[in-house]
């Protein structure tokens, strides 16, 4: 690497944010101090007055492990500036509750908490909210133009791994002055750049491919500084920093981020053709297949498929419970991203809130598996499913 020459993301990933530790250590240490001492009066206020970067209190984040792994978070996705938070939910709600108290429109799917937050919990603030399908598009410009200054929206979405195009998307909301989120926990940071593409911030539920290992919660917000500052004070007192232990370990895991997700996407993709052929298998939701609606999108926007893909039964519900029962390698359970590979039916987990008549216009049939898949052997998972579906 030459000296102006950029670090890949691999190697962000690992030395990025890093603090240099009096005795030796390659890695920032695990500051569980609650609070910071100054020297004086002078210096404290310096801090807290913001002419200095130093650490005060880890409620507030103000603490060292937890400011190394944001300076790795911006690293990431290519931003000024990163937040880490409790949870995904959490980096959220701050985004919502800070910028979007004129109106907030959410594109698509989305994981069912946050169609909750957005469609029932936001309004009852006073906070206009509208949530608006893949192919209801046509009224974005109409919202936008009766005030609503927040658009959010996942890409690829959940469950069903739509895929929205973020420079249009981003010009006509940047046209009407209106700010772009884009939730990138399924692409995660390896396999999409939104920031790159126009969109304005980045969360991440940093429970599933930034932890990898489904042994922490936590959530990323990144972005321009500006944007960061304004919503830094509503992390602060609603107290939703992580734990700094939190920290660390979300930091442990970023460094393997880039070799995992590779691996994840190749096996995901291995998967997806192979159930494409299934007679079991009614439909295969993976935009790395030619035949998913958004695959040329995916092609340009992203770098990988990602490790996520959807199966619809060719049968009822209770066929599909059956099937998620049979199988051996892949765990039923919630949550996604980890080195295991799991499944979960969305209409009795992730979006079991939504009535079975908005599960059907979003078309997340009962007969729907979601798959995360993990870094066991993809000739043992498709086995594993072969024998399930059989």
């Amino acid at each position: 690497m030459s000296d102006t020459q950029s670090p890949a993301l691999a190697t962000r990933c690992v030395h990025a944010g890093e603090l240099t530790d009096a005795h030796g250590s390659p890695h920032t240490p695990i500051y569980t101090t609650t609070t910071f001492a100054f020297p004086s009066t002078q210096a404290l206020l310096d801090v807290v007055e913001g002419r200095a970067a130093g650490s005060l209190y880890t409620r507030y984040g103000l603490n060292p492990t937890i400011q190394s792994l944001e300076t790795k978070l911006a690293a990431l996705e290519g931003a000024e500036a990163a937040l880490a938070f409790g949870s995904g939910m959490a980096a959220e709600a701050a985004i919502f509750l800070a910028l979007g108290r004129d109106g907030i429109v959410c594109i698509g799917d989305a994981y069912g908490g946050t169609l909750e937050l957005i469609g029932a919990q936001l309004p009852q603030l006073g906070l206009p909210t509208h949530l608006i399908l893949g192919q209801e598009l046509d009224r974005l410009d109409g919202l936008l133009a009766a005030g609503a200054r927040l658009v959010f929206l996942e890409t690829p979405s959940n469950p069903t791994l739509e895929i929205f195009d973020l420079a249009a998307i981003a010009a006509r909301v940047h046209a009407h002055e209106a700010l772009l989120v884009v939730d990138n926990t399924f692409a995660s940071p390896v396999n999409q750049q939104p920031l790159a593409l126009g969109a304005d911030l980045v969360v991440h539920s940093a429970t599933k491919y930034l932890g990898g290992h489904s042994d922490l919660t936590a959530g990323a917000l990144m972005g321009s500084k500006a944007l960061i500052e304004a919503i830094w004070p509503w992390r602060k007192n609603l107290g939703s920093p992580p734990a700094p232990e939190t920290a660390a370990l979300l930091a442990r895991s970023l460094r393997s981020l880039v070799v995992r997700v590779q691996a994840q996407n190749a096996a995901a993709l291995a998967i997806a053709e192979a159930m494409a052929l299934h007679p079991r298998v009614k439909r295969v939701l993976y935009p790395g297949l030619p035949q998913h609606p958004g695959h040329a999108l995916a092609a340009r926007q992203m770098h990988g498929f990602g490790g996520m893909l959807a199966l619809e039964i060719a049968g009822d519900g209770t066929a599909a419970s059956q099937i998620a029962d049979r199988l051996r390698l892949f765990a039923l359970a919630p949550s996604l991203g980890g080195v295991e590979s799991l499944v979960t039916q969305p209409s009795t987990t992730t979006h079991h809130g939504l009535s079975p008549e908005e599960r059907a216009r979003r078309g997340i049939s009962d007969s729907l598996l979601r798959l995360s898949v993990g870094l066991e052997d993809p000739d043992d998972l498709i086995a594993d499913l072969i024998q399930a579906l059989g």
